[in-house]
């Protein structure tokens, strides 16, 4: 008889009725019943606005770098940032595909546009790398904060960095956004890759020559890797996906940017104008550091969401049992076998998911044959192309409003689109028919 951390799968399901069809593969969504008030929620929290406040000036100090490093930035002074964009259409294939109609304006965060590495990585894997390295430079005097930091692009600075060792463990995103930052500011870097990875991105990284050491097991396996070499060289960096509270920080910041773009396009938020936030959930760092943010700025007008594949919805068993870290899908028998390469995590940040279980409203499930028609769907309706992690968000509407009956014209939703620009032709076409298979069976499952 499998027993979990000393419970029968009966013990589990009769305290938990909710694992049930999680463990069944089916598609599901769970309202979080651990969520309090902003100011209950934010009574014990270790980071706070001026954390966050922090890390977007550390930002702006980089921009002239980035600008110059990286010409396509240079338009938007070097600041990373991605587009909001209202999404009608794919809302109207949305309500005719689940049959549910979805009140409130309904737009896309187009993470998956963002300049340097096309996902929503760019944003917490470039920041802590920045991090680091003006660390590194401004202990041995080689930068002050009141410089111009566009000299960091000289070879003086590169020769410098390239004794050090950046190291990160990586389902795909992460690993490319630290890579291509840490090799263009002179670090050596190595990225271990779990077999859940993109072969493109492993290509990728090469060809800006970065060290990719491949591992046949998951995600745990590559972030346990990347430590553990890390430990064994004073000159070493290990961005740890799991419990890095820079990265998180990083994410924080884009709260700081939305409040501005909905500001500019004169969407209110308010208690009777909510926002709702659905976010695609890996280990947790991404949808979990962006989330916070959102919270700290828009306080209980925010409700945020995360989203999960059928195969690997750790963070949703972690949270439901209370357990975080300490248990895994594979524990409860599900394989981690999904198309949805950045989600593919069998285990959630204990870190995140303990800041996250009062602030979230809710988890969901997607199922990997409705991630495949929805990318159809949205290349249809909007031309724009997303990985299969970057479209589960699509789903969490439907879901929210079946169990909020308080939603209304005066809601507003975002779809956080957490990456694709930068799959190959031939797989964004691959990817797109086997989506057009799937719009063939009208409930996308």
């Amino acid at each position: 008889m499998i027993t979990v951390k000393g419970k029968t799968m009966e013990e589990w399901i009769r305290e938990f009725p909710d694992l049930g069809p999680v463990l069944n593969y089916t598609p599901f969504y769970w309202s979080n019943p651990y969520v309090e008030d902003n100011k209950t929620a934010f009574e014990n929290q270790p980071l706070h606005l001026e954390d966050i406040q922090e890390a977007e000036e550390r930002l702006k100090r980089f921009a002239p770098f980035i600008s110059k490093a990286y010409p396509e930035t240079e338009n938007a002074g070097g600041i990373i940032e991605s587009p909001l964009k209202k999404a009608d259409q794919i809302k109207n294939r949305l309500e005719t595909i689940t049959g549910q109609k979805i009140p409130g304006m309904f737009y896309i965060k187009l993470d998956s546009h963002l300049p340097i590495s096309g996902s929503i990585k760019a944003r917490g894997g470039i920041y802590e790398v920045l991090k680091y390295a003006e660390t590194l430079l401004r202990e041995h005097q080689l930068l002050s904060e009141k410089d111009d930091y566009s000299k960091i692009v000289e070879d003086t600075y590169r020769k410098f960095l390239s004794q050090y060792t950046i190291l990160v463990g990586s389902t795909g995103n992460l690993g490319l956004s630290i890579g291509v930052i840490s090799a263009k500011l002179g670090f050596r870097v190595i990225v271990h890759m779990s077999a859940d990875a993109k072969q493109w991105k492993k290509d990728l990284l090469r060809e800006r020559g970065v060290q990719v050491v491949e591992h046949r097991s998951d995600y745990s396996k590559a972030v346990e890797e990347g430590r553990k070499e890390a430990a064994n060289d004073p000159k070493s960096y290990f961005v740890d996906d799991e419990n890095s509270k820079d990265l998180f920080l990083g994410y924080a910041v884009a709260a700081i940017r939305l409040k501005k773009q909905l500001e500019e396009q004169n969407i209110q938020v308010s208690p009777e104008k909510p926002l709702h936030v659905y976010l695609p959930c890996g280990v947790g760092g991404g949808p979990g550091g962006v989330a916070f943010g959102l919270k700290v700025i828009f306080g209980d007008t925010v409700k945020c969401y995360f989203a999960e594949p059928t195969h690997s919805p750790c963070m949703l068993i972690g949270m439901m049992t209370g357990m975080h870290d300490e248990i895994s899908v594979n524990d409860f028998g599900l394989d981690n076998q999904t198309a949805a390469d950045g989600l593919a995590v069998g285990r959630a940040s204990g870190f995140v998911g303990k800041v996250m279980e009062p602030l979230l409203e809710g988890i969901y499930t997607v199922s990997d044959e409705q991630m495949f028609r929805l990318i159809a769907e949205v290349a249809d309706a909007e031309g724009i192309h997303l990985e299969p992690s970057a479209v589960t968000g699509f789903m969490g509407p439907s879901y929210v409003v079946q169990n909020n009956p308080k939603i209304t014209e005066e809601d507003t939703h975002i779809i956080w689109a957490t990456g694709g620009s930068m799959v190959p032709d031939e797989m964004k076409e691959a990817e797109y028919q086997k989506g057009l298979q799937y719009k063939t069976n009208p409930g996308g499952k």
